[in-house]
């Protein structure tokens, strides 16, 4: 029988997990959307994206539970019909798009600690590889155990930085900055991330009814924004400059002057990049998975699992070698964001809860 930590907490962390690469671990992120509307206006629209994630995943979840959905493809076919389409050719672009991201990321850590940028992306490659080739199981166990390291480091970090740079942390925020545009921030930032949503359907097999659904939803916004907004505290102490920087979280670290600490944080940075781009494939292998076991009668060796994963992993993050992290997240993000909000979070919302309303989305079972 599954656990309350399975039912309620772990969609969460996995949401968590597939947003916080692509959202947050590097600070820079924080910086492209929330930084330009201020101290305030930033905590305003990352509320608001908190409130999109949560409506987003509570109707994704109910979906996906009515519909027997454990893949996105299964659950954009029984959304979207023949519309399905639309949606995988969104995904891959997600998917190239974030992991070019991580590599470009993992590249920046190792060379922030003195090592070629190279070896950085390379050993996120074969730890995503890794992971993704032993299936749900070691999925979720990565989940879990990055998650508790995540809100630890994180909860560290905004002490240390309220003992070194409290009062600059103060100033910042009593800063009077106009707020315009952080709905756009807000809403920009939260669609591009919320496909995290039907990336996580393989944990939510753990689900039992539809207030399991409706608790893990309304849980997974603020578990996946909670480290966002602590470090966006501590990035306080140095705006405006701060939104210049490559690395904002870096930039900090430097600045706490802990050695030891910098070291945890960029291994907990680099583990957090390590649980996005697995849950990001590991969506991919599941689908391959379970189109294969629908075909063929079994189930997706481990070999396959691996050779696929390094198959996407090679192709995605050398991107990231042509156009650097900056500019991919400046430009890639906004144009991604519209596209998941026409093909995922507007007929989710639309199509998904009318579907639900009138009791026929069981009938749409693929």
């Amino acid at each position: 029988m599954a656990s309350r930590f399975q039912r309620y907490l772990l969609p969460g962390f996995a949401f968590k997990a597939v947003v916080i690469g692509g959202g947050y671990a590097t600070g820079r992120e924080l910086a492209e959307f929330f930084l330009p509307s201020g101290p305030w206006g930033g905590v305003m629209a990352m509320l608001l994206a908190t409130c999109i994630w949560s409506a987003v995943c509570i109707a994704t979840f109910l979906f996906a539970r009515a519909t027997g959905s454990r893949d996105y493809q299964s659950f954009v076919r029984a959304l979207l019909g023949p519309g399905w389409i639309a949606f995988e050719a969104a995904y891959i672009l997600f998917v190239i798009l974030i992991l070019a991201v991580f590599g470009a990321a993992a590249g920046a850590i190792a060379a922030s600690l003195g090592l070629p940028a190279i070896a950085g992306t390379l050993a996120l490659m074969a730890s995503i590889a890794l992971v993704v080739a032993y299936g749900n199981t070691s999925v979720e166990r990565l989940f879990t155990y990055v998650s508790f390291l995540l809100y630890g480091v994180y909860a560290l970090f905004l002490v240390l930085a309220l003992t070194h740079f409290g009062g600059q942390i103060a100033a910042g925020f009593s800063r009077a900055v106009p707020t315009t545009g952080w709905v756009s921030g807000g809403i920009t930032y939260a669609s591009y991330n919320i496909v995290g949503a039907v990336v996580i359907l393989p944990v939510l097999r753990h689900l039992t009814s539809k207030r399991d659904a409706l608790i893990a939803g309304a849980i997974a916004g603020p578990l996946a924004m909670l480290p966002a907004l602590l470090f966006f505290c501590c990035m306080m102490a140095y705006y405006p400059q701060i939104g210049a920087v490559t690395l904002p979280s870096d930039f900090l670290l430097q600045r706490l002057d802990l050695p030891l600490f910098r070291l945890l944080f960029q291994l907990m940075i680099f583990a957090a990049l390590l649980e996005s781009g697995t849950g990001a494939v590991h969506a991919i292998n599941e689908r391959i998975g379970n189109a294969w076991q629908r075909r063929a009668g079994h189930t997706l060796g481990r070999n396959a699992r691996l050779a696929i994963a390094l198959l996407i992993l090679g192709g995605c993050m050398f991107v990231a070698r042509r156009f650097g992290l900056v500019a991919l997240i400046a430009n890639g993000y906004r144009v991604l964001a519209a596209i998941i909000l026409l093909v995922f979070v507007v007929p989710v919302l639309t199509i998904g809860t009318y579907k639900l309303w009138r009791g026929s989305a069981a009938e749409v079972r693929p």
